[in-house]
This record gives structure tokens, C-alpha cells and sequence, in this order.
């Protein structure tokens, strides 16, 4: 049985659409009700299962705990427990330091606290089953390398990152002293056709009391950027870095390869290291240092 936030498109429904075809009962969670309908649809349509299964769709916002107890005691009442957890729920609002606090405590409510929230909630049945079971977090590369634009994203995320890694810590030590059958994953896209940023732009032109239209979103699944990847590819990749053990599960895409990633990774950390200013990738005399660094570090290799 899976629990699967953030379902009602992108990678959410993408993972929905695996676990169902494996055969699993599957509860897709969002906060889009009309999405979320028609995603469950598409879902049911692939179930392969010989075995009847439940593919149900639940609305809920992620950010709300205590909604989560509905959602518990239904998946308990028909499965017992769960065995993947996915906290894949995501808003890309946000801004500066400046940025006013009903937005900031509504970003990290959702890509925050929204995950603790699912692993406040399962966790325990989980451990109480006994099954081998995997908790995947959602994270992004913002988290890491901290680009400029949206500083209340990259908080979000990179203290998500922090919970996913001392969470792994505290499961690791479950497994090797306890016995402990449940393992945990930080999944790290890369550029990605999702709605995101389309359902973003959407709620703040309705907040804003402006037209909405599909035009002023660059990408989206629907309108593909060609250096991003397919919902289905991240979720393909994962499965193939799950299959290695693999806790950090960072993404390529069409435009970036690994090596850069690392690259932009290490130079974001050896910020401290070196005493250099803090996002110094994007500064104009820094910045041609990282390009150098990242050309001299390719050719070495």
C-alpha cells in the first residue's frame, strides 16, 4: 500500500501510476480536488493488478496535520498499514528575505512541514507492521546549492533535506541495532515538465485578483521545455538509484548531467571552506571563477 502526496499530476501522479501498475493499493493526497479526480482516473485505468485494489483519491492539505488522522485511520481500517510513503506535496511560492510571513509559513507549511507531517503520521504504523517499507521526501536542488530568486523555496527545501538525512540516520541505526526494517530516500529532481510552477503562477494571479492564462506559464507538462525531463523519467531514474541503495537521489535532466551537478554542489559548499561570499556562483566576480573551476575540474577528469 502507498500513500503518495502531491498526486494529482507531475511526479506525484507519475509514481501513482507505478505503484499501481506493480499492484499496489495506492491513496493519492492533494489539495486540487478537480486534478486530483481526474489524475485517480488515469490511474485506475492502469491497475494491473489480478488482485482487486484500491486506488482512492483523498484531498487534504498537507500542511494541516491534524487532517492527516482521517487519512491514517481509513488506510489502517482497510490495509493495516502502508508500506511507501512519498511526501512528493509542493508550492513553489515564495521571495527575498523580505518576503511577507502568511507566504513564508505557507511555503514551508507545505514543502516543509507537509513532509514531517506524513512521517509524524505513518511512520509509527509502519514500525508497529514490521514490513519492509521506504519513506521518500521530495526535496530540489534549490535546497542545496541555494540559487538566487526564491529564498523562502530554498529554505523549504533545504531544511527538508536536513530532516530527510537525520531521519536515514535514525532508521539506519533502527536497522542495525533494532532490527528495523524501514529505510528513507531525499529524491532530488532536476528540471522537470511539471505544474508547479503553472499552478503557482495560477494562485497567485487569483490571489491577486488578476487573468489567469496557460500563456504565462514558460513549461508545464502540457507545453514540455525541451531541456527538462518527463515526470515518468524522474520517476524511472529513481527506481534505478532505489535498486542501488542509494539515499540521495540526484536527477539529471536534458540540460544538466551529474558531473555538473556535483560540481555546483561542491562549489556551493566549499563557499564556507574557502571563506568565499555566500552565493558566490552568482556573484560577477566569483562567477567566472566557478566557470573556470567547473572547466578545469572537467578537463582533469
Amino acid at each position: 500500500t502507498a500513500v503518495i502526496t502531491g498526486a494529482s499530476s507531475g511526479i506525484g501522479l507519475a509514481a501513482s501510476i507505478f505503484c499501481a501498475e506493480k499492484g499496489m493499493n495506492v491513496y493519492m493526497v492533494d489539495i486540487d480536488a478537480v486534478d486530483l479526480e481526474s489524475a485517480v482516473k488515469q490511474v485506475q485505468a492502469v491497475a494491473t493488478s489480478k488482485i482487486p485494489t484500491t486506488i482512492e483519491g483523498v484531498q487534504l492539505n498537507v500542511s494541516d496535520f491534524a487532517s492527516f488522522a482521517g487519512l491514517r485511520d481509513k488506510v489502517v481500517a482497510n490495509h493495516g498499514t502502508i508500506h511507501f510513503l512519498m511526501n512528493n506535496a509542493g508550492t513553489g511560492m515564495g521571495g527575498g528575505a523580505m518576503t511577507d510571513m502568511k507566504t513564508l509559513q505557507d511555503v514551508i507549511g507545505v514543502n516543509t512541514y507537509g513532509p514531517i507531517h506524513g512521517c509524524l503520521t505513518f511512520l509509527p504504523i509502519m514500525k508497529q507492521a514490521g514490513n519492509i517499507g521506504l519513506i521518500v521526501n521530495t526535496g530540489s536542488k534549490q535546497g542545496i546549492t541555494m540559487p538566487p530568486g526564491n529564498l523562502s523555496y530554498n529554505m523549504s527545501k533545504a531544511a527538508l533535506k536536513v530532516y530527510t538525512e537525520g531521519l536515514e540516520y535514525e532508521l539506519r541505526n533502527e536497522r542495525r541495532e533494532q532490527g528495523g526494517k524501514l529505510y528513507s530516500a531525499l529524491l532530488v529532481p532536476g528540471w522537470v515538465n511539471t505544474s508547479l510552477q503553472y499552478k503557482t503562477i495560477q494562485k497567485k494571479c487569483l490571489a491577486e485578483g488578476k487573468e489567469f492564462s496557460k500563456d504565462m506559464v514558460f513549461f508545464h507538462q502540457d507545453k514540455p521545455a525541451a531541456g527538462a525531463w518527463m515526470p515518468k523519467q524522474v520517476i524511472d531514474y529513481m527506481i534505478q538509484e532505489l535498486d542501488k541503495s542509494r539515499f540521495y537521489i540526484i536527477c539529471p535532466d536534458n540540460d544538466v548531467d551529474r558531473e555538473t551537478d556535483n560540481l555546483r554542489m561542491s562549489w556551493t559548499m566549499s563557499d564556507i571552506t574557502e571563506n568565499r561570499p555566500p552565493l558566490s556562483r552568482w556573484d560577477k566576480e566569483w562567477g567566472k571563477k566557478f566557470e573556470e573551476f567547473c572547466a578545469r575540474s572537467k578537463t582533469n577528469g
